[in-house]
Order: C-alpha cells, then structure tokens, then sequence
C-alpha cells in the first residue's frame, strides 16, 4: 500500500489503519511521515509511548521535523483531542495541507473512555470536512476486540490494511456513531447535589466544591481543578438551558466525578471541542473543562442535558 493515494485525492481524508504487528505499524506509518516531510507537509503524530518511541527510532533524524505527542497523556482525555491537539495543530500550520496520525484507542483505555473516543472518531469528519489535511487513525487489529474494529469502520470513510489496497469503508456512518453512544449517564446513590439557577449561585457552586474537595483532602491543585471544572460546567448549563442546573458530585474508582444536569438541548456536538476563539460561550466553558478533566462525557436529548466529568485523584477509594 503506498501512503499518497488516499492522501492526494482531496481535501480531507481520514483513514483507519488495522495493523497486526510492530512491523506492520512501522512500514505504513514510517513513509507515511516521511513522505509528509518531503512534499513540505508539517506532520503531527500523537500515538501511546511505546509506539512513539518506535517511530521516532524508524524516522531517525527527521523525528526532529515531526510534532512528536504521547497521546496516553495529552490526549487521555478524549474529548481534548479534537480541539486541544490536532485543530491546534491545523490552525497553526494553515493554509499548508497537514498530515496528523491520531491513534486515540489502545488495548487499555477505560470502559468509562471509550465511548468519548468514538465519538471523537466520529465528530473528526465533521470537524474537518472540506480542509486540507489529513488524519490517520491506527488501530491495534491483534489486540482490540470486534466491536471496536468495527465502530473504526463506521466512523472512517476509508480502511488501510498493510500490504493491500486502500478500500472505501461501507459500514461508514459517523452520525449514527455518535448517537449509539449518546448513552444516559445516570446519577451515583452516594451523590451530594447543589443547584444553580443564576449566574450569581456559582459563588456558592465554588463553595460548595471546595468543601468537598476537603473532605478527601485533595491537593491544592487538584481542588482548584475541581472548583474551575464545577464553575464551567454550571455555566455551560446556563448558557444553553432555561432553568436551573444541577450539580452532582461523587467518588467512583480513583476519580471524582463533578456532573451537570439541567432541562436543555446541546445540539451541537462540537461545542466544546472547537478553538477557544471559534466557539460559544457555552462551548469555551466546555472547552476548559476538556483541558482540565481526564474524562468527560454527556448525554443530551430533548429535554434534557448531562455532561459528567471526571477528575483523577490517586488516593481515594
């Protein structure tokens, strides 16, 4: 298979790579980014760190020319990807067409992550349709169970498999990716709540996170994180709904989790993830949020709108 068919066809291509081995990875992935380089192409690759480190040994002295990222911290949070990584990458190299290998689906990520990557897989043909670049997405064929070799193929318009043709994917449907993981995220038992109603209550939402963020003894940081992530979620809420919102805070497996409810419809499933400056006030509070949480996730229907974030904190139960 070479590695300009599909990138020279248009504006946009997003293709999902399916390799077996090590070996497989390096020789599409190795010219991939070399070929970049030579037609003056600026090249992002963010992939976990052991397959970084096995790039940046195959590239050699052109690992210098690359934006070389361990997407297993940057990108942990897969609702950051989007508009923390590659828009940025983009924007930052416009008008020059653009090369970006994504690999945002490992063999480890959560239950809880990954319905936050698919969704991300799917709003990237959205997010960059029409624009010169493109974004391959590899994914570990040996390793990664059927179900999610088979959400790739519905949410990328193209299939790379090493040493065969390039083929057009017939399963690809992003719209309804996203939406079989629009998935209801139901409330803990052990839940403490606050509620605000207008802009003037997130004095006392901050208040009231910080008393919680004490009670497990959290960092200073760490607090901090959790009150900014309690202020830009009930925010968010009041841009977007009529009516109040609901804070909801509990501990689940390592994290605290900070959730926002209230009674409207977040139809734009790209708010949150677009550049600081391009998007809305609701959507630059969720953007924050994004940089900040190791996980987000929401659920928004008519009638009613979730977004859950969680805040990693070693030391609780």
């Amino acid at each position: 298979m070479t590695t300009t068919t599909t990138v020279d066809r248009g504006a946009f291509t997003h293709p999902a790579l399916f390799y077996h081995s090590s070996q497989e990875y390096l020789d599409c992935l190795a010219p991939f980014i070399t070929d970049g380089l030579q037609a003056g192409q600026p090249v992002l690759v963010a992939v976990p760190g052991p397959n970084l480190a096995l790039l940046r040994d195959a590239v050699g002295d052109t690992a210098a020319d690359v934006t070389m990222i361990d997407m297993t911290t940057a990108g942990r949070n897969p609702g950051w990807i989007l508009g923390g990584i590659l828009s940025h990458f983009a924007e930052e190299h416009a008008p020059h067409r653009v090369r970006m290998i994504g690999e945002q689906i490992w063999p480890t990520r959560s239950k809880a992550e990954y319905p936050a990557c698919v969704q991300h897989e799917a709003l990237v043909n959205t997010a960059f349709a029409g624009q010169e670049m493109t974004v391959l997405c590899p994914y570990d064929a040996t390793h990664l169970d059927a179900q999610t070799l088979a959400d790739a193929r519905t949410t990328h318009p193209m299939l790379w498999h090493t040493g065969q043709p390039e083929e057009d994917s017939p399963a690809f449907a992003p719209e309804a990716a996203w939406l079989q993981y629009n998935e209801p995220l139901p409330s803990s038992p052990t839940a403490v709540t606050y509620t605000v109603s207008v802009l003037a209550d997130l004095a006392g939402a901050r208040a009231f996170a910080a008393t919680y963020a004490q009670w497990f003894g959290l960092s200073p940081n760490r607090a901090a994180d959790l009150l900014l992530i309690a202020n830009e979620l009930a925010a968010s809420c009041l841009h977007h709904a009529d009516g109040a919102c609901q804070l909801e805070f509990w501990r689940h497996e390592g994290h605290l989790v900070c959730q926002a409810r209230d009674g409207g419809y977040l139809d734009d499933p790209l708010t949150g993830r677009r550049s600081y400056e391009s998007d809305s006030a609701c959507g630059r509070g969720l953007g924050v949020v994004n940089a900040v949480a190791d996980l987000l996730r929401s659920h928004t229907m008519p009638g009613g709108t979730t977004i859950r974030a969680y805040l990693r904190v070693e030391d609780i139960g």
